[in-house]
């Protein structure tokens, strides 16, 4: 608690002579005060906000005098959006003393324990549920719950293809920060600082010029199909091709997450966490190696990325990853690699469509 007081007559401000003004602030205030700048946060991520309004608004049909259920509902935004597409009922979930705020319909109960009216179904989910590298804090199960309970055999989740990303890069920030700081080489400093980051991922904006290859999916989740089992471990091993020779000094990690479009011709919206998209709240993922590796474009580069739920933890995961000798692992084809291998790959496809194209 802080208070002011004494003062305000020698100031001269009517009505305040000899007043004590007191700021106070209970537990539950804090709380929510907390909440409302996370959401905040997420409400000024202009990236997020814009995408699921265009998910929405652009595919009017699939909500049009329909039931929807807002899972994690937070201050309401999408359960207003989905109001907008013309929604006839929305049951917006949320179980945090945030809804207190938002609309005093708003369901205040985790989804594992909401019951909605006569066993209703509704027609659509709608969710912003992702976390840092699409699965830190676990919420997709509570929409897979939600899923399973309420949504009808026809329904449609919000979004409902999920895809993780992986490319090495580069991070001056953890290197060149502290080779040249102010004429100084503070190179120990920053060794220290990598050992440390070994041992959790930092989250953190990567410029797209300091990717070194093309990215590769570590996984793609069809929210349709996907288990709650299946999010307990999930594994990719995966060989790059440098394409921009540089200091090679992490993996860099994001997600995209793909809306539904009554069109199959129509392009469905997609939310990018890419480097190469705008920034959102959620940033990068990076996994910074302890040590960097100078490498030219065509030299092959491969690890093993483990994700696997944390314990008695399960809304966060362990991250493990293992670098891999890429003269040893099986390459995609075909690769632009320098193996030789590859080359001679490259080579016989090359010729092979030559052949063709002398045949036509």
């Amino acid at each position: 608690m802080a208070s002011l007081h004494g003062g305000a007559e020698e100031r001269g401000v009517p009505g305040l002579a000899n007043a004590l003004v007191v700021f106070s602030q209970t537990a539950e205030d804090g709380e929510i005060e907390v909440q409302i700048s996370v959401h905040r946060l997420m409400l000024d991520d202009n990236a997020r906000t814009q995408a699921y309004k265009q998910a929405i608004l652009s595919q009017a049909n699939y909500f049009s005098d329909k039931v929807v259920l807002d899972v994690g509902a937070g201050t309401g935004i999408l359960s207003l959006f989905c109001a907008q597409a013309g929604a006839r009922k929305v049951y917006a979930v949320e179980a945090s003393r945030l809804s207190s705020l938002a609309e005093r319909i708003v369901i205040n109960k985790t989804v594992e324990n909401v019951c909605l009216p006569e066993d209703e179904k509704v027609d659509v989910i709608v969710s912003e549920w992702m976390g840092f590298y699409l699965l830190h804090e676990g919420m997709l199960d509570s929409v897979l719950t939600a899923r399973d309970k309420f949504l009808k055999p026809d329904g449609k989740l919000f979004p409902d293809i999920v895809s993780l990303y992986s490319a090495p890069c580069s991070l001056p920030k953890f290197y060149d920060h502290w080779e040249e700081f102010h004429g100084l080489d503070l190179s120990p400093l920053g060794d220290e600082e990598r050992r440390l980051k070994g041992s959790q991922p930092d989250i953190t904006e990567v410029n797209k010029d300091d990717l070194l290859a093309s990215h590769q999916i570590v996984c793609e989740l069809d929210l349709y199909k996907t288990s709650s089992k299946d999010l307990d471990s999930i594994s990719s091993r995966q060989v790059f091709s440098v394409s921009r020779e540089g200091r090679y000094q992490g993996v860099c990690l994001w997600f995209d997450c793909s809306f539904p479009s009554i069109s199959l011709d129509a392009t469905r919206v997609v939310l990018s966490t890419s480097p190469h998209c705008q920034q959102t709240h959620w940033k990068q993922t990076v996994l910074v190696l302890p040590e960097e590796m100078y490498v030219t474009e065509g030299d092959p580069l491969a690890w093993e990325l483990i994700l696997e739920r944390g314990g008695d933890d399960w809304r966060h995961y362990n991250i493990q990853c293992t670098l891999l000798d890429p003269e040893e692992e099986r390459h995609p084809v075909p690769c632009e690699c320098l193996l030789p291998k590859c080359c001679l790959i490259r080579e016989i496809i090359d010729k092979h469509a030559q052949t063709l194209g002398s045949q036509e």
